[in-house]
């Protein structure tokens, strides 16, 4: 049972008792931290400790950021990008208008061409 006293299925997904055992040694921070630097991981949403349940969907701007391992502060500064605007598409209060995907599927393409156009912009200014 899970803490909000679901069942879980111990046996899904391949899970042996060694590995179930190897799991619930680690904190969450670490599992969380494992998982986002695994490539071949699909992201997930943080949650709050001990809460299981569906993902819910994950933005594109995380998805990219999290490729790029990037906290939101970070990633802000570095693209230029407000972090109220990317916190707001984080958590889907708002969707980034076209000019604004299309900016972002830049950075997820090319994100080092992205960042030597901005500082050669910088030095211009």
């Amino acid at each position: 049972m899970n803490s909000n006293g679901t069942a879980i299925d111990e046996k899904a997904h391949g899970m042996t008792p060694a590995k179930w055992a190897r799991l619930r040694a680690k904190t969450n921070d670490q599992v969380l931290a494992e998982a986002r630097a695994d490539s071949s991981a699909l992201p997930v949403e943080d949650r709050k400790p001990g809460s299981l349940g569906a993902a819910g969907r994950v933005s594109p701007a995380k998805r990219i950021r999290w490729a790029l391992r990037m906290s939101q502060v970070e990633f802000a500064k570095t693209f230029r990008i407000p972090l109220g605007t990317l916190r707001d598409w984080e958590q889907h209060r708002r969707d980034p208008d076209r000019a604004a995907r299309a900016y972002l599927e830049v950075i997820a393409r090319e994100p080092d061409a992205v960042r030597r156009a901005l500082a050669r912009a910088a030095k211009a200014a």
